[in-house]
């Protein structure tokens, strides 16, 4: 039990320095607490286009650290939250944003698996439906004679 607690430390310890690179470094925050605030909330509504599942808050790669810079150089020019945000959209497209707007686009891409599904039930009842239907035709008279002749062959 001690072997494995020592092992859980360990690749604790060798984990620490890595968990440390996603700090924000005090230069690159706001002097203005509400700005920094407003910020940091623009910040993580924003998605990181290199990781793209973090927001730029969380990301420690450089794009996102250049991202964050300018929200918050945009945030001191006097810029609101909706300006801020449009100016991203405007450069990068829809898919800055974690959250995007309900669109035909995003309407397609939430729909299409149950459009999917719903599409590939009725194909299989179709199918089976065919399927049973020729298993239940039954043979005419010539072709019960037919086959019973070829039987006997």
């Amino acid at each position: 039990m001690r072997f494995i607690t020592f092992i859980f430390l360990f690749c604790l310890g060798l984990s620490a320095p890595i968990v440390a690179f996603g700090i924000d470094s005090p230069d690159e925050m706001l002097k203005n607490p509400v700005q920094e605030q407003r910020a940091q909330h623009i910040g993580a509504q924003l998605r990181c286009l290199v990781c793209q599942n973090e927001s730029i808050e969380d990301s420690s790669a450089d794009l996102a650290k250049d991202l964050r810079k300018v929200v918050r150089q945009r945030i001191k020019g006097g810029d609101n939250d909706q300006q801020v945000m449009q100016w991203m959209v405007d450069r990068y497209g829809n898919f800055i944003r974690l959250s995007p707007p309900f669109t035909l686009t995003t309407a397609l891409l939430w729909f299409m698996p149950v459009l999917g599904l719903v599409i590939g039930c009725v194909v299989a009842f179709v199918t089976l439906r065919k399927k049973n239907k020729i298993a239940s035709t039954e043979l005419s008279k010539e072709e019960r004679q037919r086959l019973s002749e070829l039987m006997k062959e």
